[in-house]
């Protein structure tokens, strides 16, 4: 490919910005007193806000290790890395799809390029320098650009004016691995042309990478084996002193996903990501997942990064299924990147939950008549994936384990088996089916909630609503018969897709409660719900508990007026708030 850069640059000139300090959270007057919360005065919001102090008695909610649980970004780990946040900014624009990526201008191309300069020389300390990650993931989304890229999202005349200031002297600052990433094959930047055709790597972990690098960075597609190959070779990752020691080249594997992700993956790539919850780094294969004993099991694959601004209900929802014999298990990881939002995790641990289960320790809740379903984090159940949260960070954008993630079965049951899964981007419903078939469950769904999440909503939608598949989508399969699923064929198997109104099954039009990263609030909404308290969070339980049973063929939801009053009754009798009280006080005891 012709050079894009000019072989006589200008020197750069040196940019200085004033220091834009991130601000705390504008949620500053919620205070949280670091003794125990049980019988103390309300103090903003506790959980006394929540819970009647009759249901608090019951529990022994253990002292905060927070500053101020009640929000989302509380819950993110201070021994995390936090990236440079100028270089994210502009991965936020450019580490995306071939349609969605938004060019830099030129003052935020000098501005990124004199900050990543400045690192390189070890002028920026501490939260100020530019990682690894993040000059691998940064690189990699302007040379796939440059590469593979159609017109509009390739670079602007600007992002080009600036490259052409700074390469010259980049080249003499980055590493030679970055320097890979920017110009793999020399063809790109003009100068210092020899360094990204002659590199290998160190090792062979790296030369693996390398070459698997080489065909993304020029917008291609791997197979199978490569991909499984490359994954088998850098997972887990150990980190030691918030710096990784397990011998992985940060660059090269940020790169390598956000690469992937930005190609868009092929069915063939994400099979092996799949593969990587179940091969023999991880910690509970589908031949060894334990096996509960009941009739009926939904996995529930929310986005693990979690809801910053409306209400999330799944939590609420598997408690009223769980009512009428539909089991359920939730799974997700505490805090997530890129959006930080609320998790099923963080309401759980709010709440006094032990959010430290063990598979085996789930399916005995799911198997409990008094509970019916379980929540298990990523951390216990795979952690060689968990140790990608970092790294994850650092990239901006999800990498395809977002997608695959969603899609597990750390317990099985002997019975029928489903997996409901959230999407936002057109595209992937089909890929999450195929995945969800290849595990040989007897129905899938998937679901373009609000944000991306599994939430159906009542919301009356504009018809100035933005483009693509409408909130409420739904694409799915159900299966005819109780055979295996790998033994179905396209007879035997019911495919669908559908856009639900909730106004045709009686709900009144409403605005969604928001959240905005607070986990109170949720809570409180979804106890109150449970409660009987009508309203918004009231019919998003229902609505998405009774579609879901009608959806994925479940026993008795054929009618779907039948499915919303099974799942009303279950609410009304207070037996769904009586599950989760359960749920709390018996997962305490599992040490």
């Amino acid at each position: 490919m012709k050079s894009l850069l000019s072989s006589q640059p200008s020197l750069p000139t040196h940019i200085t910005e004033p220091r834009i300090n991130l601000s705390r959270s504008e949620v500053t007057s919620l205070r949280f007193y670091r003794d125990r919360w049980i019988g103390r005065k309300k103090c903003g919001l506790t959980l006394n806000a929540v819970l009647d102090p009759a249901t608090i008695g019951q529990f022994g909610i253990s002292e905060s290790e927070f500053v101020n649980p009640a929000l989302s970004t509380s819950y993110r780990s201070s021994k995390l890395p936090k990236p440079n946040q100028t270089v994210l900014d502009a991965q936020a624009r450019v580490c995306t799809g071939p349609t969605q990526t938004r060019p830099l201008n030129e003052d935020q191309a000098f501005k990124v390029f004199d900050t990543i300069l400045r690192s390189a020389r070890g002028e920026l300390k501490d939260e100020e320098q530019v990682s690894k990650a993040q000059l691998g993931a940064f690189f990699a989304a302007m040379t796939i650009r440059a590469n593979a890229f159609p017109e509009a999202t390739q670079w602007s005349e600007g992002e080009k004016h600036a490259m052409s200031n700074f390469w010259p002297h980049l080249v003499r600052a980055l590493p030679s691995d970055v320097i890979f990433v920017a110009d793999p094959e020399g063809s790109i930047m003009g100068v210092g042309s020899s360094i990204g055709p002659q590199y290998v790597g160190n090792g062979t972990n790296d030369m693996r990478l390398v070459g698997a690098l080489r065909e993304v960075l020029a917008g291609g597609h791997l197979g199978y084996e490569e991909v499984q190959g490359v994954l088998r070779d850098v997972l887990p990752l150990k980190v030691e002193d918030n710096k990784y020691s397990s011998g992985v080249n940060e660059t090269l594997l940020s790169a390598f996903l956000i690469g992937q992700r930005m190609n868009r993956e092929t069915d063939r790539e994400l099979k092996a990501y799949c593969l990587a919850f179940d091969d023999h780094f991880g910690s509970w294969a589908l031949g060894l997942a334990p096996v509960a004993d009941v009739r009926s099991l939904t996995h529930y694959g929310e986005p693990y990064d979690g809801n910053t601004r409306f209400f999330r209900s799944t939590l609420f929802v598997a408690a009223v299924r769980s009512c009428y014999g539909e089991s359920s298990l939730l799974h997700g990881v505490e805090w997530m990147p890129p959006k930080g939002g609320i998790t099923e995790e963080q309401m759980l641990k709010f709440m006094g939950a032990n959010t430290r289960l063990t598979p085996l320790q789930a399916k005995e809740l799911i198997e409990d008549e008094e509970l019916g379903f379980a929540y298990i984090s990523q951390r216990e159940a795979c952690p060689s994936l968990y140790s990608l949260i970092g790294l994850r960070e650092h990239i901006k954008k999800r990498p395809p384990l977002a997608t695959t993630e969603k899609v597990q079965q750390f317990v099985k049951a002997r019975g029928r088996e489903a997996i409901v899964a959230g999407f936002y981007h057109e595209g992937y419903e089909e890929p999450l089916l195929m995945l969800m078939k290849r595990r040989g469950v007897h129905s899938g769904l998937v679901v373009k909630g609000e944000e991306g999440a599994l939430s159906m909503t009542t919301k009356f939608r504009s018809l100035n609503a933005s483009k693509g598949l409408p909130v409420n989508y739904c694409s799915g399969f159900r299966s005819l018969s109780m055979d295996s699923a790998f033994e179905l064929d396209g007879v035997s198997r019911q495919n669908f897709k559908t856009e639900v109104n909730a106004k045709d099954f009686g709900f009144e039009p409403t605005d969604t409660p928001r959240m905005d990263r607070s986990v109170s609030k949720n809570i409180e909404l979804g106890l109150g719900a449970l409660r009987g308290q009508k309203g918004p969070a009231y019919d998003r339980i229902v609505l998405n508990a009774g579609m879901v049973d009608h959806m994925l063929g479940c026993d008795g939801a054929e009618d779907i007026s039948t499915a919303l009053d099974r799942a009303r009754e279950a609410i009304e009798s207070g037996k769904a708030l009586k599950k989760l009280l359960n749920y709390i006080k018996v997962s305490q005891k599992m040490r």
